[in-house]
């Protein structure tokens, strides 16, 4: 994964002396192209939309604040992913004053692709979309979130954005040997934990036919409660997780008799409302109260394609829908 830093506008001189002249109007207008992309940074590091909305926001104070100290050496999205990248280190650091039980990964959310739709680039040649779709997609961020912090923002300015690695040793204010060497082992740590991700096959490309023909399946098969029908859309290491907790289902022989249990057990009927998130499908899902018929929330579910196939499932709590959108409710 290599995706340049934006470059600046050359137009955003005449912005960058009205912002130092205070003018916040034209400091908003400076930043506001590179707002997309810095979020996305935060979300990579933090995995979390809220954490990523609270980084952000003190990264923009921050760079404000600090304005007057940027010189114009560097293309001003490289200075701003510095200080982002900073916020979301203070963030981090924060956390980690805060109790989390054990296995947990913390405050782990999943990203809207309506936010992602804002880093489109109608020139962008296929594998660099490809490349933007994996550097946002779960199994990678919750992968990231296992990293030391340090590891973690090494690695994606380096791997995801494409920074040189002396670039990273600067964000970081670190030497360049321990850039390389925080660098080397957060690519190891990742090589380790996601053994698989390189041998499967490629999912089908986002809206295509393919992709569509195996979500309407599995929406239909989830819907009429079979057991069987969803299990046959799966492949043979399923994994079905449910961030922040620590349970883990693998294999179908696990997973069905958890979604018989669950989800898909006797008498429960279900509502599943298609949505995306990080690149990938997702869906609202609603369990219908059978004494008043109304549905109400029970959740965000993303799936992981490989081929035609679903090889992860991962499953959100009621607080997550609404950061899609979507009711708490459905009408009978």
């Amino acid at each position: 994964m290599s995706t340049a830093p934006t470059q600046d506008n050359p137009a955003a001189a005449d912005l960058l002396a009205a912002a130092r002249a205070g003018d916040g109007d034209a400091f908003r207008a400076l930043i506001s192209p590179h707002l997309p992309v810095l979020h996305v940074h935060a979300y990579r590091m933090l995995g979390s939309l809220d954490d990523a909305d609270e980084a952000l926001q003190d990264a923009l104070l921050s760079a404000w604040r600090a304005l007057d100290t940027y010189q114009g050496q560097a293309p001003l999205i490289h200075w701003l992913y510095r200080i982002t990248t900073t916020s979301s280190l203070k963030v981090i650091r924060a956390k980690a004053r805060r109790p989390v039980p054990a296995g947990e990964i913390g405050h782990l959310q999943p990203y809207p692709d309506r936010l992602l739709d804002q880093l489109a680039d109608a020139g962008a040649d296929p594998a660099a979309i490809t490349e933007r779709r994996e550097s946002v997609a779960l199994a990678f961020i919750t992968a990231l979130q296992r990293l030391p912090a340090r590891q973690r923002a090494a690695l994606i300015l380096r791997d995801v954005l494409g920074f040189s690695t002396s670039q990273v040793a600067d964000i970081l204010d670190s030497s360049e040997d321990s850039a390389a060497s925080a660098l080397k082992r957060a690519r190891a740590t990742m090589r380790h934990r996601s053994p698989t991700a390189t041998t499967r096959q490629p999912p089908p490309r986002p809206g295509s036919p393919e992709e569509r023909d195996l979500v309407d399946r599995f929406t239909r098969a989830y819907q009429d409660g079979d057991v069987a029908a969803v299990v046959a859309l799966l492949t043979e290491d399923i994994s079905v997780t449910m961030p922040p907790l620590p349970v883990e289902y693998h294999g179908r022989d696990l997973v069905a008799r958890f979604l018989a249990t669950t989800g898909l057990r006797p008498g429960r009927r279900s509502r599943l409302i298609p949505t995306r998130a990080n690149g990938q499908p997702a869906f609202g899902l609603y369990a219908q109260d059978p004494q008043t018929g109304i549905r109400h929330t029970a959740g965000l579910l993303v799936l992981t394609l490989t081929g035609n196939k679903v090889c992860a499932m991962t499953g959100f709590d009621t607080s997550v829908p609404p950061l899609f959108g979507l009711p708490r409710t459905l009408p009978r």
